[in-house]
């Protein structure tokens, strides 16, 4: 269900609207006022509807997902951007799905940050199938977040890396490729070791400190929509992590 402060699923949003008549953007509108403040970037995947229509077809589609977020936009909410890369799409995809979600940020200015999501091949079916590669290479990796930091420059200022999926020492060199964002700690995390991660569950706040002091980086901690905790000033050097 939807609570105070918490985070609706965008499937879940556009299946009531469609049940009950109620336009989308009065929705949300009545989840504002009862307390929701962000939506997640789920269901984005890739955003380009060809590789949808193979890798997640009983998803929304890439318009639906860009029109839920302005709606969400349009009533104050925030929301991220993330994208899943490395199953069955090319290079040309994150490129598409980069410039639509920058279009939708210089309108709006309603993401916070943007998460690229290493696919994690070993358990999924469609890579079970044969359908699939086998995630990306580190290089495709490092990459995406180095070329989201140029793309949404000046209109995103929040990269963030999945510490889940590329473990410690992947983590480390993406924060010197542009990302400043370690994410959160988790608790019990369970989407990614279903699919075969191996890094952990859960990251301790000396874990995070362990991970980026080595290459000289201080840890602040943030909420949601990037206020800062202990109410200083990030510097250019800082790592952010979800409060």
């Amino acid at each position: 269900g939807f609570g105070r402060g918490r985070s609706g699923h965008l499937d879940v949003l556009r299946a009531w609207c469609s049940r009950s008549g109620v336009s989308l953007t009065t929705y949300l509108e009545r989840l504002r006022d009862a307390g929701l403040k962000t939506l997640p970037g789920t269901a984005a995947e890739i955003l380009d509807d060809e590789v949808r229509a193979t890798l997640c077809p009983d998803k929304i589609s890439s318009q639906e997902w860009l029109d839920v977020h302005e709606a969400a936009h349009s009533v104050g909410l925030r929301s991220n951007v993330t994208i899943m890369f490395g199953s069955i799409e090319h290079p040309a995809s994150w490129v598409r799905h980069m410039s639509v979600t920058r279009d939708l940020q210089d309108r709006t200015s309603g993401f916070t940050e943007f998460v690229p999501l290493p696919f994690v091949h070993m358990a999924t079916p469609i890579y079970l199938r044969g359908r699939s590669r086998k995630g990306p290479t580190f290089r495709e990796t490092l990459l995406v977040h180095a070329i989201a930091r140029i793309a949404y420059r000046g209109l995103i200022d929040n990269i963030q890396l999945s510490w889940v999926k590329i473990g410690p020492d992947g983590s480390r060199q993406l924060l010197q490729a542009g990302c400043n964002d370690v994410g959160g700690t988790l608790m019990d995390e369970n989407i990614s070791r279903a699919a075969g991660a191996s890094h952990g569950q859960g990251m301790t706040r000396d874990d995070f400190l362990s991970l980026v002091e080595p290459i000289g980086r201080s840890l602040r901690q943030r909420t949601t929509t990037y206020g800062r905790v202990d109410g200083t000033t990030r510097g250019d050097e800082s790592v952010l992590t979800m409060a």
